[in-house]
């Protein structure tokens, strides 16, 4: 496959520059308010990207602004962590597993799929802040091969929204292309230049959609420990919250509009 790598010219880093501006407004939705009476359910079941082994299920219950999320998954790498989002904005579908992406030998980078499943609306963190400035906090997120995640936290409108028109997607990131056991290798991250791009390609994921079920499963919560283990850089600790919605939407809007641009 074929590796493809965007030119970075100064028209792009303008329109990046906009883009983020324009992003870092929008995610600033008020909580959800009056018109959503009573508890909803949905679910997704979430595949492997990028040959990842990935798999789990998602529930969530949304009552007026309040979101339980309960979520079982396995086959992700051990020990390193796995950033994991609620994103909205987009087809609220995830990608073909069998598309080209922009990374190493066509693995799919997390803006390639920006137009499937949208840009990160709630963080799924263990603890602390769950909005997307939290989107690479890793030291809050799961750092296990498998974990049961189960909080419940405050969502914006947008979020409450995308979840009642069937637009959210759950995806989980983090994936060892190279079978070394940790994130590394020569690509970095399409979000943060001084990651692996391992540590944030996306991994699984599942698009959210109404549930028939009245409860989520019961039974004990083992959601793991957040840890850097498996990261030797630490900028994404440090920026994570520069990063997320901004960086993911910014990035890909940016890109596209620089690849017309350049045509």
């Amino acid at each position: 496959m074929r590796t493809t790598t965007a030119k970075k010219t100064a028209k792009s880093l303008a329109i990046l520059a906009a883009a983020t501006t324009a992003v870092g407004l929008g995610t600033a939705a008020p909580a959800l308010a009056e018109g959503h009476d009573g508890a909803h359910s949905f679910q997704a079941e979430l595949t492997e990207l990028n040959d990842s082994g990935a798999s789990g299920t998602a529930w969530f219950t949304l009552e007026g602004d309040q979101l339980t999320v309960e979520m079982e998954t396995a086959g992700l790498l051990d020990g390193a962590p796995h950033a994991q989002h609620i994103h909205i904005g987009g087809a609220g579908q995830c990608p073909d597993p069998d598309m080209e992406g922009s990374g190493v030998d066509g693995a799919i980078r997390t803006t390639d799929a920006i137009d499937d499943y949208g840009m990160i609306g709630a963080s799924l963190t263990l603890e602390g802040d769950t909005s997307p400035d939290s989107g690479l906090a890793v030291d809050r997120y799961p750092a296990t091969g498998s974990a049961t995640y189960e909080r419940t936290f405050t969502v914006s409108q947008d979020v409450a929204d995308s979840l009642e028109d069937g637009t959210g997607v759950v995806v989980l990131h983090g994936v060892d292309h190279n079978g070394s056991g940790e994130y590394d290798g020569e690509q970095m991250s399409d979000l943060d230049d001084s990651l692996p791009s391992e540590a944030t390609d996306p991994a699984a994921c599942g698009a959210i959609t109404a549930s028939q079920m009245d409860d989520m499963p019961e039974g004990g919560v083992e959601t793991g420990q957040g840890t850097t283990a498996g990261i030797e850089h630490g900028g994404m600790l440090a920026a994570g919250g520069a990063l997320t919605a901004a960086g993911v939407v910014g990035l890909g809007v940016a890109r596209r509009r620089a690849a017309r641009v350049e045509k």
